[in-house]
């Protein structure tokens, strides 16, 4: 089994700041595009991660502050889903990916960075990890986190 290590990560998950939660303070502002916030639901919304492991990472999240899937509702269970499929075909549409990694982190121990519940959708290519973070610690990332988002909102 090959291993892919992310260990800048652990300074972002490490810092995160407890009191404040993204998740519930970005929807309620009226900052859709300054907030990278794309897509707002019924119940869950879709957000642009300030912070990608790869050009077009996702998160949709419900907009109450929930910690577990077994907290959701039926409605939020089921939007939240949706929008995933619908994430995917529009980042397929978009960027052209060769696969996705489409997964919920829940609990700090499980490296959620808020104990807000939230799934990430991160785009993935052939060839797309490098020897840059081994070497220089740093993350490659192809495309500026506002021209992704403008891509998106226009096939939205």
């Amino acid at each position: 089994m090959e291993k892919l290590f992310a260990p800048w990560r652990m300074e972002y998950i490490l810092k995160a700041d407890e009191a404040s939660c993204i998740f519930c303070e970005l929807p309620r502002e009226d900052r859709d595009e300054e907030n990278l916030l794309l897509l707002r639901g019924r119940a869950c919304f879709v957000l642009m991660n300030r912070f990608p492991y790869n050009p077009g990472h996702l998160m949709v999240a419900p907009y109450r502050h929930l910690e577990a899937l077994s907290a959701l509702s039926e409605d939020e269970s089921g939007e939240m889903m949706s929008l995933l499929a619908r994430m995917e075909r529009l980042l397929s549409e978009v960027m052209n990916p060769h696969g996705f990694n489409i997964g919920i982190n829940i609990g700090r121990i499980a490296g959620a960075g808020f104990g807000h519940l939230h799934a990430h959708i991160v785009p993935r290519w052939s060839g797309d990890t490098n020897f840059m973070p081994v070497i220089g610690d740093v993350k490659v990332v192809s495309e500026a986190l506002r021209e992704t988002y403008r891509k998106l909102r226009e096939r939205l």
